[in-house]
């Protein structure tokens, strides 16, 4: 469980300077007050707060799928169908953003667009808050991917922590963005971009080896039990 924990927060980490490039203007435009230093520095806090709540409700209804996959036992199917997903996602980027179009989804995003704006006219912490709620809702690939491995976990109390730590890992570098500018160099993001498909990639194929259980300790451990070990299992009749 800690080697998944500290996975779900590394990913974060290493992943949240590709949100600089992608959420770095939102965050640099967060009404903050100037007032004083634990004003800006409470109110950053809370925008990412807000988006670690609904990555933590992400881990919730994903991790429902997950544990029910897992208990019909489809858990390993389910670990390599998302690995395969994320490839696919990888190589063929356009197949995926052919879909886009004049639709329920896409007019979601557009009104959640519209709320979004609505709440930086406001300059108080509920609404930092509920910035951070619907910056989370936003399309991200980083967070696909973390929900991706959230539902691998197969347990909802495993796929919530998972996306809380992923969240917590996301942190550090967004809090300083909003509190103190763009610190990172263009340069660098530039970087991290070229890295994150590799990123992806590698989640991608840790998830394959996951669902194929080939017995590797925190890798691929084995799921389930074979019909000897069930056997041993089933009640012994009076």
């Amino acid at each position: 469980m800690v080697q998944l924990l500290a996975a779900a927060f590394t990913m974060g980490m290493l992943g949240s300077f590709h949100c600089v490039g992608m959420c770095g203007p939102l965050a640099l435009s967060l009404p903050l007050s100037n007032n004083s230093y634990w004003a800006k520095f409470s109110g950053a806090f809370l925008y990412n707060a807000g988006r670690a709540v609904t990555y933590a409700v992400f881990g919730l209804v994903f991790g429902l799928i997950g544990q029910s996959a897992a208990f019909f036992g489809y858990q390993q199917w389910l670990s390599v169908i998302l690995g395969a997903l994320i490839i696919l996602f990888i190589l063929l980027p356009k197949r995926f953003t052919a879909f886009r179009g004049t639709n329920a989804i896409t007019r979601f995003f557009e009104s959640l667009r519209s709320a979004l704006g609505k709440l930086f006219v406001k300059k108080n912490y509920a609404s930092l808050f509920l910035i951070g709620l619907m910056n989370g809702l936003l399309p991200c690939g980083l967070v696909y991917m973390a929900v991706a491995g959230a539902v691998a976990t197969g347990a909802v109390s495993n796929a919530v922590l998972f996306m809380v730590f992923f969240g917590l890992g996301t942190l550090p570098v967004m809090w300083s963005i909003a509190f103190w500018g763009n610190f990172v160099s263009n340069g660098i993001r530039q970087k991290i971009r070229r890295a994150y498909p590799y990123m992806m990639m590698l989640m991608a194929c840790l998830l394959i080896l996951r669902g194929m259980g080939l017995g590797i300790p925190y890798v691929s451990p084995k799921m389930g039990m074979d019909k000897k070990e069930a056997m041993h299992c089933m009640p012994v009749p009076d």
